[in-house]
């Protein structure tokens, strides 16, 4: 019997990325999964390109009432939802001082406030043994230059997943983040273009944003979504409120050069 057989997921963010590579993950180890994006076009590219039993949505994650109507369908098949995957997110760069309060509240209510409405609508449906992963980053922990939004709404991800796993233990619903360091994703991308200039493709600012791991290059989307598969099952039963670093190691260093 597959790992995840009878088991309905629920993945925001699942059309591209992160979520679209965990979306297949659990759907192809026997999860009915429900994918949610922001448009039809690419919800409709990730369904086609998922083998096993999978549903798409498009879904403002900004929208309460929006929120509680895709969670009540996607249960609707079982009565409960057994893995809420928190993946949508945006990402906008700027200092407190020239970031647009339009933007700042972008960035907050894509990337917390979503999670809180999705975990405060499937939550009541979860049974024992109910997980939810939180998609936050590394900069949840430390923090590059000129990313001040991202940075607050990763930060208050880590604190809502450490409230939401103390507050729900004794239902037997786990909580815990993911850290990913740079990973190959659409979004990555679009913030690599931001930095290319005559002598500088987008491929070459992804080489030099590899070489800050001491791996020595970014992830793959499928390296993530593997640790949120193993984070959604029972071999994770005892791990609740943890922040897992999924970053080729840079977060272990200290940017420390010793003389030759």
């Amino acid at each position: 019997m597959a790992e995840f057989s009878g088991r309905t997921a629920v993945v925001l963010g699942g059309s591209r990325g992160i979520g679209l590579a965990s979306a297949r993950q659990l759907a192809g180890r026997g999860a009915h999964v429900t994918l949610c994006g922001v448009d039809q076009p690419s919800v409709q590219d990730a369904v086609a390109g998922i083998s096993g039993p999978v549903d798409g949505a498009v879904l403002d994650i900004r929208d309460a009432a929006a929120v509680r109507d895709m969670v009540a369908t996607a249960a609707a098949r079982t009565g409960q939802i057994d893995i809420l995957v928190c993946s949508a997110g945006i990402q906008r760069y700027g200092t407190v001082a020239d970031t647009a309060e339009s933007v700042w509240d972008e960035v907050l209510e894509v990337n917390l406030k979503g999670t809180y409405l999705a975990c405060g609508a499937a939550i009541p449906v979860m049974p024992r043994g109910g997980s939810v992963i939180v998609v936050a980053s590394v900069q949840g922990i430390a923090t590059q230059q000129r990313v001040a939004a991202y940075t607050a709404s990763k930060a208050g991800l880590l604190g809502l997943t450490r409230a939401m796993a103390v507050d729900h233990a004794a239902a037997g619903i786990r909580v815990n983040a993911v850290c990913p360091g740079s990973v190959d994703t659409p979004m990555l991308r679009e913030s690599a273009a931001l930095f290319t200039d005559a002598a500088h493709d987008v491929e070459q600012v992804l080489g030099q944003w590899g070489k800050s791991h001491p791996v020595g290059r970014i992830a793959s989307a499928d390296e993530v979504a593997s640790v949120i598969c193993f984070l959604a099952g029972d071999g994770a039963s005892f791990m609740t409120g943890a922040e897992v670093k999924v970053d080729g190691g840079l977060l272990a260093g200290l940017a420390v050069a010793l003389p030759e």
